[in-house]
C-alpha cells in the first residue's frame, strides 16, 4: 500500500534546514536538532569522505537503506560532482515521497543548481530504472521492502538511515543487518547515526572493524564499521 503523502509535514530543524515528519511512523526523517548537520556529519563526512580519504579512485558506489528525502544523496552527489568523481548511488525506499513534497524541502539551496534541477526532473524515472543525474552521478531508487532487496552489486559505502529501532525494528534485526553487510566490498564502510550493543556485536561477528565515532546533532556517538580487520570498541 502506498503512503499518503498529504499526511506528511514539512518541519524546520535547529540548523535552519528542513525535514519531514512522518505521522505513520511517528518520527522525523532527520534529526530535529539539524537535518543538514546530521546528514553532513554521519553520512557524507563520516561515511563517503572517510572512505575516500586514503584512496586514489575515480569512482565510488553507495547503497542507502532509507532514501527518504534524498538529502544524503544530494550532499554526496554534490561532493562527487565537485571532485569530478563518478558516483553510482542506489537508494532503498519502501514509501517514496512525491516529487512535489521533495520540492518543498528547500534542499535546492543546499546543492548546485544543475544537480537539483536534474534530480527533480529525473526523480520519478529513477524509481523504475537507473538514471544519469549528471555526467558524474547515476541514481536508482528501489521501491519496496528493503528486506527483500537482492543484488549482485557490491558497494564501497553503505548509509544505513532507517527509522529508529523502536519505530522500525525489523530493519535493525541481526539477519537484516547481516544481509546489508553482505553487499559491502572488502574495505568498504558502513555508517549509521545509531549505536547499540546488538549492532556492535553483529558487526563484530561479521568481521568488521567497529568504531564509536562522535555523533551529530546532540548524539554522543554513532557507529562506523569497516569490512575486514579486527573489531575494536
Amino acid at each position: 500500500m502506498d503512503q499518503d503523502n498529504s499526511a506528511l509535514q514539512i518541519v524546520s530543524t535547529a540548523d535552519g534546514s528542513k525535514t519531514i515528519y512522518n505521522p505513520f511512523v511517528g518520527e522525523n526523517y532527520h534529526s530535529k536538532h539539524g537535518a543538514l548537520q546530521e546528514s553532513e556529519h554521519v553520512f557524507l563526512n563520516s561515511g563517503l569522505r572517510y572512505y575516500l580519504a586514503d584512496k586514489n579512485v575515480d569512482s565510488v558506489s553507495v547503497l542507502e537503506v532509507g532514501f527518504g528525502t534524498g538529502l544524503n544523496f544530494l550532499l554526496s552527489a554534490d561532493y562527487c560532482q565537485a571532485k569530478e568523481l563518478k558516483l553510482s548511488y542506489v537508494g532503498l525506499e519502501a514509501y517514496p515521497l512525491s516529487k512535489a513534497l521533495l520540492e518543498e524541502t528547500g534542499y535546492k539551496n543546499l546543492v548546485s543548481a544543475n544537480l537539483w534541477k536534474s534530480f527533480v526532473a529525473n526523480y520519478e524515472d529513477s524509481l523504475t530504472q537507473l538514471q544519469s543525474i549528471t555526467d558524474f552521478v547515476k541514481l536508482s531508487i528501489v521501491k519496496g521492502d528493503a528486506k527483500v532487496y537482492q543484488t549482485i552489486q557490491k558497494f564501497d559505502v553503505i548509509y544505513f538511515d532507517a527509522f529508529a529501532s523502536n519505530h522500525q525494528p525489523e530493519l535493525w534485526e541481526e539477519d537484516f543487518i547481516k544481509k546489508v553487510v553482505s553487499f559491502l566490498k572488502p574495505g568498504g564502510v558502513f555508517v549509521t547515526y545509531a549505536i547499540t550493543g546488538n549492532l556492535k556485536r553483529t558487526m563484530k561477528a561479521l568481521g568488521l572493524q567497529v568504531e564509536k565515532a562522535p555523533g551529530a546533532a546532540r548524539k554522543r556517538e554513532m557507529l562506523r564499521a569497516v569490512m575486514g580487520g579486527e573489531c575494536e570498541y
